[in-house]
């Protein structure tokens, strides 16, 4: 009783989104759908990672790929890279290390660029996320004038650490997801940034227009909750944030993120506990937003990406999704206002970390192994 009153609190501080009649979407198991028996693309191989965990895209069409051991390198399409130097000390092993990097909305001027990563501390490693200029000089580069601008609340954790950036299509805000660090009842705990999506200014600190901003400190900064363990978020090109996570024995995710929301996590899920103890499905608790695709059996989703490039004109406002447990490339066609499928499952014979699209609109994929490859992806003919 306790945490259903503190459940319908917090949806009334943050305005209830989640319960307004009208808003629930239409739940669709994707793993019930085929794999695609054909590819209409080809497969280039460029380069050779150590466990890499992250792919972005300069300006100028080179990319920054992070290692989970903490090493970061500059990667031109032909497959040159050299080590970034300057990188801080992270915690790595199991789900944890050096995570996300993005190039900021004004690279071109500023030259900065923002990366997460789990920061060796007390009680295990505290996700945080740094802001550096990228400085290159006697074809050498490395991260200039480094500051750590937000770092979880409370420190430590386990696994699940989340840690992706998509910044706001005005390129005035930045939004990161931040896991549960398998503490599952933070999800729902407003005084924890885990378990949350969070909306921040670039500088790190809580905009004035959240939707807990008047509580101030942790709560200030949260703009969803609920959330297992996420590992993509982007935005679609009508504007709209959407987020993909693992759920635990069954249940991954694929949500659209309404402002305000509380997505469930741990109260309900369609997946249970590993331990085979049920969990109440989403549509027993319409108080609570629905995913719009989930995978039972689960796929483990990671990198998200939408396409909106020229090779593939028949793919433009798609998103990607990249598979771990089901070494696979996903395609996901949204068909109508908030509504998604999943249109293709390429088998890709490796776990996909993450996918990325570049200016000319080719798709890149990276593989979570130890000798990861980089992929390209072109049309077939």
């Amino acid at each position: 009783m306790r945490n259903a009153v503190r459940i319908a609190l917090t949806a009334a501080i943050i305005g209830g989104i989640a319960a307004l009649p009208g808003l629930a979407l239409a739940e669709v198991n994707a793993a019930n759908s085929p794999a695609s028996t054909s590819r209409p693309f080809k497969t280039t191989a460029v380069a050779r990672f150590d466990t890499p965990w992250a792919i972005a895209f300069l300006p100028d069409g080179r990319m920054l790929v992070t290692e989970k051991g903490g090493q970061l390198f500059l990667v031109t399409p032909a497959s040159a890279k050299s080590e970034v130097s300057g990188v801080p000390r992270v915690q790595a092993g199991g789900q944890n290390g050096l995570l996300d990097v993005a190039a900021s909305p004004g690279f071109a001027r500023d030259g900065l660029i923002y990366f997460s990563y789990v920061e060796p501390s007390v009680g295990g490693g505290t996700l945080a996320l740094a802001r550096a200029g990228l400085k290159e000089a006697g074809g050498k580069a490395g991260l200039d004038d480094l500051a750590v601008i937000w770092r979880a609340s409370p420190k430590g954790g386990g696994g699940q650490p989340g840690g992706i950036i998509a910044f706001a299509p005005d390129g005035r805000h930045l939004f990161l997801s931040s896991g549960d660090r398998m503490e599952p009842e933070t999800a729902q705990n407003t005084d924890t940034n885990r378990g949350k999506i969070l909306r921040l200014n670039l500088d790190g600190t809580a905009p004035a227009d959240n939707p807990m901003a008047a509580q101030g400190g942790v709560q200030a900064e949260i703009w969803s909750l609920g959330h297992r363990n996420p590992y993509g978020l982007a935005f679609a090109p009508d504007g709209s944030l959407w987020e993909n996570e693992m759920g635990p024995r069954g249940g991954d995710e694929l949500n659209l993120i309404r402002r305000g929301a509380n997505y469930g996590w741990p109260i309900v899920s369609n997946g249970d506990n590993y331990s085979g103890v049920p969990i109440p499905r989403h549509r027993t608790r319409p108080e609570f937003e629905a995913p719009v695709i989930y995978w039972t059996p689960i796929i483990a989703p990671a990198g998200l990406a939408f396409y909106s490039g020229k090779l593939f004109p028949q793919w433009r406002g798609s998103a990607f999704i990249g598979a771990l447990r089901g070494e696979a490339l996903v395609r996901i066609a949204f068909d109508s206002k908030d509504g998604a499928r999943q249109a293709d499952r390429w088998e890709m014979g490796a776990r996909i970390r993450d996918v990325a699209v570049d200016r000319d609109g080719a798709i890149w994929l990276i593989e979570d192994a130890s000798d990861g490859r980089l992929l390209r992806l072109t049309p077939a003919k």
